[in-house]
């Protein structure tokens, strides 16, 4: 007989913490996550909008691609700009299969040749726009390039990674480093008492820290970036510290901490995709409407024209000048709102005025911050354009739906 579920799980180094703090503990990518705390969802998102919300977010990958070649290796796999990243700036990437469809979204940052646990740089010195040494930024083809992925797919994501570039970088993954993202307006705020000069980054930049708790001095790693459409930070720390770095981050009066629930709220409400619900190995970046994603260097005409998995195909969809329209029998992620106040779930089948099937709700719930029901999905391209009206069938009812322009709540990152 086969032990329960819950058994197996794994824990992340926060983990005591979370039960301390009374959270609600699910199942979330193979690991015990916390859901939400007594506050609820609805709280902890509203104080993430207001002030800073605390995630742990230890159950992702992490791992670093080390020497001269690890740039160039890296690009084979992703449509993106890799080799031009300057050091100390952070990008979005999508591995892809051979199809040109999704195994995950990532994000990637160029460390020149920093080590992960470097102390960060002295509180007298002018802080960088990313990296620890001011003199670094803006170089190019550094040494290291630190990558977070999914933590559903990060098994694979490595394995598949080291099997297409192992033989031309190191591949290391980071399994003693936990991964805690701070969001929020007040972030910066909460921050900058403990690791002074992470208010001089700018959104997408990073570099090594220390963080002074007053009882002990910890070395992190952080981006000013995160995945709530708010300004905030990402910051890995090796699990030795991570308890000790959140008890120190939620001791400031601006930070509670937040759940799951509340993060899949705040990252639909900034039309982020959810990798496994808004994408996957089904979709491809053009379909998905990612094609922001997808640097000009990469693209035809450019100088690292194709190259990638899959880029017969998705050079000829982005070469589809049909825009919204589209070629027939294609599809779009679009951003919905609900007409009535009625949320619209995953998975809920989308219509034309005729009954006709033309899409899936992705992701939807009742939105904390716009006070409405909103979804993202796939429609057929003839009826991607914003403002065009769509019917939701929620348990046997006709729901209209409008097309909307995404991000439903306006982000607010810091560029300076």
């Amino acid at each position: 007989m086969s032990a329960p579920a819950t058994e197996s799980l794994l824990t992340t180094p926060l983990n005591a913490l979370h039960i301390e703090l009374g959270a609600r503990m699910v199942p979330f990518a193979g690991y015990s996550m916390p859901v939400q705390y007594p506050a609820g969802l609805m709280a902890e998102h509203h104080h993430t909008r207001k002030a800073a919300g605390l995630f742990d977010v230890s159950h992702m990958g992490q791992l670093r691609l080390v020497g001269p070649d690890a740039a160039a290796a890296f690009e084979t796999l992703m449509p993106v700009d890799v080799i031009d990243l300057p050091v100390g700036k952070q990008r979005y990437g999508l591995l892809l299969t051979d199809e040109g469809t999704i195994i995950d979204d990532l994000m990637f940052f160029n460390m020149g040749n920093n080590e992960l646990s470097v102390a960060g740089p002295p509180q007298d010195a002018k802080a960088p726009s990313g990296g620890s040494d001011p003199r670094a930024t803006g170089e190019r083809g550094g040494q290291t390039i630190f990558v977070i992925v999914n933590g559903a797919c990060k098994v694979g994501d490595i394995a598949h990674i080291q099997a297409k570039i192992g033989s031309r970088c190191q591949v290391i993954p980071l399994p003693d480093y936990a991964l805690l993202a701070l969001q929020g307006p007040e972030a910066v705020t909460a921050l900058s008492r403990l690791a002074p000069g992470v208010e001089k980054l700018v959104f997408m930049t990073g570099g090594n820290f220390t963080v002074d708790t007053g009882t002990q001095k910890i070395e992190v790693f952080l981006t000013r970036s995160g995945y709530t459409g708010e300004d905030g930070f990402e910051i890995s720390v090796h699990n030795d510290y991570a308890e000790a770095l959140a008890r120190a981050l939620l001791a400031q009066p601006e930070v509670k901490p937040i759940g799951l629930g509340a993060r899949n709220s705040l990252r639909l409400e900034a039309g982020l995709c959810l990798y496994g619900n808004d994408i996957d190995t089904t979709t491809n970046p053009v379909e998905a409407s990612l094609n922001w994603a997808m640097q000009k260097v990469r693209r035809a005409g450019g100088a690292r024209e194709g190259g990638f998995p899959g880029a017969t195909k998705i050079l000829a969809a982005l070469a589809d000048s049909t825009g919204a329209s589209g070629t027939k029998g294609t599809r779009k992620r679009v951003g919905l709102i609900a007409l009535e106040r009625i949320p619209v779930r995953d998975h809920t089948e989308l219509q034309d005025g005729a009954g006709n099937k033309i899409g899936e709700v992705t992701s939807g719930l009742l939105g904390p911050t716009i006070d409405k029901p909103v979804a993202m999905g796939y429609v057929d391209s003839a009826w991607a354009a914003v403002g065009s009206k769509v019917v939701a069938i929620v348990r046997g009812k006709p729901v209209p739906m409008e097309v909307s322009a995404m991000p439903f709540v306006p982000t607010r990152y810091y560029r300076g």
